[in-house]
């Protein structure tokens, strides 16, 4: 009759077949781990853009230069403070220096894109806000709710920021406005990511 293992026995004789992780393999582990904390600092504010290539040139691997970049620009985000981006830019920027093979003035033109989809991004939901704000101003039966509790009908007025937040046609506006600019904004990413390579 065969033997019933467990999961843990069998997790244990599979961390048995694969063995020690050799020189190399540990290495490449100790140098993520230098990274993950190096990127860590930077987005956390504690270190800066020059300080982040000065820690980065220390490790002098290209590899490293390529993943650090890589996981920034991945960390990139539309709805980011323009200080976030701004800091990431640099950050991208100063990592592009280190690398044998610079790609700055494709590096730079795909992240100064990347700002201008923002900057459009907000620019236009400001003036969309805006227009709502008007229209719910002038027609005060749009800050009018009715509230069911119980068995009773409470009528409350809504502030106009929150009257514009629960029309049908802000949300809608702002459901099409994030789809449109995320995609312009991935497809950016994805070539950037490219240009890194």
């Amino acid at each position: 009759m065969e033997e019933i293992k467990t999961a843990f026995e069998i997790a244990m004789e599979k961390a048995a077949e694969i063995g020690e992780p050799t020189k190399e393999e540990r290495e490449k582990i100790k140098a993520q781990e230098r990274l993950n904390s190096i990127l860590a600092r930077f987005n956390k504010e504690e270190i800066d853009a020059n300080e982040l290539w000065k820690l980065l040139k220390e490790e002098g691997k290209e590899e490293i230069f390529k993943e650090a970049q890589k996981r920034l620009i991945e960390s990139l985000r539309l709805k980011d403070s323009l200080h976030e981006t701004q800091r990431k830019r640099e950050g991208i920027l100063a990592i592009e220096t280190l690398k044998e093979d610079k790609k700055i003035p494709e590096v730079e033109a795909l992240l100064n894109t990347l700002q201008e989809i923002q900057k459009r991004y907000d620019e236009e939901m400001k003036m969309a806000y805006n227009n709502f704000r008007i229209q719910v101003e002038r027609n005060p039966e749009l800050r009018i709710r009715e509230i069911q509790q119980q068995d009773t009908k409470i009528v409350v007025q809504l502030s106009v920021e929150d009257a514009i937040e629960q029309l049908p046609e802000w949300r809608y506006f702002l459901s099409e406005l994030n789809t449109r600019y995320e995609s312009k904004f991935q497809e950016i990413l994805n070539r950037l990511i490219e240009a890194i390579k």
